[in-house]
């Protein structure tokens, strides 16, 4: 029987003809800026694209668990760990969080292992904890050789299958040096330290001892490429030194892992993963391995905190979804998202339950552990994968080229760069070209989040510092918050007049602008004369008077009532809501002290209304 391919009816349709009818629609507009998006990593992603575009990426020709894995390690399913992060350093309080979340469902937890000295402090630790079944990342060691001996002690002690145990020591003295311009003790001792882990770890075939730290580049930032590029340099540092010394290539490699961030960009990190994969295998390829197993990358992924934000915390629930489903798509070995409330207090049962169901729900409801490679075969998502492997590994090879990682960092470059990217991000948030729900962004204006913070973190690196893009809106608001304690909140009187459209979209934009600031918007439905409006803003006793109607009436009402205002209300600001610059000059004769549109810096304009208001 002949097979038939569905549709075929429908003829088929070229690619020129589609370009036809987008240049016919946008009617003149400029098609690179209207439909071509520039990322930050610094390459174009075209509106659409079809099959032709993937004819010259030859990894598509692979299946996963094929060389070079960029549709992942596994071939029969798409698993991964899911990890349990417990904060705390205090030793009882960190085992009783570890088995709860235990019980609902993580199967990696993540410690703080700062203030384990002894054989008595690690058996604390783990206590009831089989670390046979549930994998163990060990951080904040303050020397990982000794904390590492005492681990294979008592796996010895209490007869522990070692190749067993899975898991992965926070080991990276390069992250180290990029953040602190130092190394712990020296670059030969720490380094040294790695030979060191190599003789204790021999049994212990599923247990890594490096863990690049990629996150704290994203937490800085970062760009994808810049974070891709720049751990991918880290561990070839790792592998050039280990294998320098006499260790086998493939051995060095199996024993690094890679720790990225997983942000809210889904379609950009589903491909950062998979580029990952593809790099990784290339960059191990050239130092002719004699087995497959250093291809095989393992990539442990952990939620961006830099978009978490302290107003509006439960938005960070979503943030984590899309995070953790971006994760799970891209082939992640192990996932850990942020709880929601990370950004302003030490997580508790509630906030650590609900991070920890998202990926729960992702495997048990939604089969997102079934499928390998979902993402294979899309032409936006294969696309965007060559993209990012293309750029980053122009830039390693950049890196390489001038002396390598460690010599970039000492001086400064590495860390010059990135925060070039990440001021580019800043001025994105301060003029809202980036969104922050409910933060730069339509904000619950009687929302109050003073009382509830126990504590912003502070970065005291000296070196590459980690921060949250929403910080310095947070800090305008907190500033409202204190300053209301007190006084009472700025207030803004939104006097609407003519055009009934144009009034309420311009009443609105202002609500969202200055409740960034946590001011207090006061509106009514709109006046009919010049003298109801004046009157009224007279009564509000307002801080801010914004006018809101159409630029054409500007021309004539919003004139008036600024001169009607400035006689009433001399000492109160008077705004305009829209950028009417034909009658610019006119309103500003009469009164008008700013105006309020899109093109503003928000950031900077609130601050200034804070610096006047809030004395």
């Amino acid at each position: 029987m002949k097979e038939e391919k569905l549709f075929n009816e429908f003829p088929s349709v070229s690619t020129e003809q589609w370009e036809e009818v987008i240049v016919k629609d946008l009617k003149g507009a400029d098609y690179q800026k209207k439909l071509v998006w520039r990322t930050d990593e610094g390459f174009n992603v075209r509106p659409y694209y079809r099959a032709e575009d993937l004819k010259d990426l030859d990894y598509l020709d692979t299946l996963p668990g094929q060389f070079p894995y960029t549709r992942g390690t596994k071939n029969d399913n798409n698993n991964w760990q899911i990890v349990q992060e417990v904060a705390t350093d205090k030793l009882c309080e960190a085992n009783a969080i570890a088995l709860d979340a235990i019980k609902r469902g993580a199967n990696t937890i993540a410690f703080n292992v700062r203030l384990v000295k002894d054989a008595n402090d690690l058996a604390q630790l783990l206590k009831g904890i089989d670390c046979a079944k549930v994998g163990l990342q060990f951080n904040h060691a303050t020397n990982y050789v000794e904390f590492f001996t005492l681990f294979v002690n008592y796996l010895n002690d209490n007869k522990i299958d070692k190749e067993a145990v899975c898991g992965s020591l926070n080991f990276d003295p390069i992250t180290y040096f990029l953040r602190r311009t130092k190394f712990y003790r020296s670059q030969e001792a720490d380094m040294n330290e790695l030979l060191k882990l190599h003789e204790l770890a021999a049994d212990m075939k599923n247990f890594k001892l490096v863990n690049v730290n990629g996150i704290a580049m994203h937490n800085a930032g970062a760009t994808i490429v810049q974070e891709l590029a720049y751990s991918l340099a880290i561990a070839n540092e790792y592998i050039a030194f280990a294998t320098e010394h006499g260790i086998p290539v493939g051995k060095a490699c199996k024993k690094i892992q890679l720790t990225l961030s997983v942000g809210s960009n889904y379609f950009m990190e589903i491909a950062k993963l998979r580029a990952t994969r593809l790099l990784w295998a290339t960059i191990v390829e050239q130092y002719k391995p004699t087995c497959d197993c250093g291809y095989k990358l393992q990539i442990n992924t952990v939620g961006s905190t830099w978009n978490k934000t302290l107003y509006d915390p439960y938005v960070n629930m979503l943030r984590n979804t899309t995070e953790g489903m971006a994760a799970a798509i891209g082939g992640a070995d192990a996932i850990s998202l942020q709880p929601f409330d990370v950004a302003y207090k030490e997580s508790d049962d509630f906030s650590r339950r609900i991070s920890r169901n998202v990926q729960v729900i992702l495997k048990e409801e939604s089969y997102f552990n079934k499928v390998v490679d979902p993402a294979a075969g899309s032409y936006y998502v294969e696309n965007l994968t060559d993209g990012i492997a293309e750029n980053a590994w122009k830039l390693f090879q950049h890196v390489e080229e001038n002396g390598g990682i460690i010599s970039l960092i000492a001086n400064g470059e590495i860390k010059r760069e990135i925060e070039a990217s990440c001021q580019k991000r800043d001025m994105n948030i301060a003029t809202r070209r980036y969104v922050f729900l409910g933060t730069n962004q339509f904000p619950n204006v009687n929302e109050k989040m003073l009382d509830k913070v126990q504590r912003i973190a502070n970065d005291d690196c000296i070196g590459l510092r980690t921060y949250r893009g929403a910080l310095a809106f947070e800090e305008l608001r907190l500033e409202t918050e204190r300053y209301a304690q007190k006084n009472r909140r700025p207030k803004v009187f939104l006097l609407k007049v003519g055009n009934l459209a144009m009034r309420q979209a311009r009443a609105g934009f202002i609500t969202n602008f200055f409740g960034c600031a946590g001011y207090e918007i006061s509106e009514t439905a709109g006046y009919k004369t010049v003298e109801e409006g004046v009157n009224a803003a007279v009564e509000q006793k307002a801080d801010l008077v914004v006018l809101c109607s159409s630029d054409e009436e500007y021309a004539t009402l919003g004139v008036e009532l600024a001169q009607g205002l400035k006689t009433k209300m001399p000492d109160t600001p008077v705004l305009v809501a829209g950028n009417p610059v034909e009658a610019m000059e006119a309103l500003t004769k009469s009164g008008v002290a700013d105006y309020i549109h899109v093109k503003v810096n928000v950031l900077d304009t609130l601050r200034k209304y804070n610096q006047q208001l809030l004395k």
